[in-house]
């Protein structure tokens, strides 16, 4: 069996020293996952590190450039695993420059306030991750 793909995604929030809004994004494509929620990012490509990943990605995906901040660690092996073929690592991020709009994945990103970060109806595999940058924030 194949080691998991290696994805990354950014937590986007309107400010990372005091976050109040966080960034979500709506699948488009495949039909399997329209209408969940979720982080923007994806695949590493041969030859990226994951930060040069996740900047390429968010410029593809919302148009945007990004400031990253610290990585929320996972609990599997330091990520998180998504399913048996991928795992996530994630970096908290701020907008850099640019509007955020849906370009290719997508057809809506909303700014989530803090206390509603759980109103949309996310990725299973990433409720986990939502519910773990909750508790983050709730102890800042």
């Amino acid at each position: 069996m194949n080691p998991p793909v290696l994805v990354v995604a950014a937590a986007i929030v309107d400010d990372l020293d005091d976050p109040r809004e966080l960034l979500t994004a709506r699948r488009a494509v495949p039909a399997s996952l329209a209408g969940r929620w979720e982080f923007p990012g994806g695949k590493v490509d041969d030859g990226e590190s994951p930060e040069e990943a996740l900047h390429r990605e968010i410029r593809e995906e919302l148009g945007v450039r990004i400031s990253l901040g610290p990585e929320l660690v996972g609990p599997d092996d330091g990520a998180w695993l998504l399913s048996e073929q991928y795992t996530m690592r994630l970096w908290l991020a701020e907008l850099q420059d640019g509007t955020p709009e849906p370009l290719v994945e997508h057809d809506r990103v909303q700014w989530l306030p803090v206390g509603h970060w759980m109103t949309v109806p996310w990725l299973d595999a990433d409720v986990r991750i939502v519910e773990a940058l909750a508790a983050r924030h709730a102890s800042l």
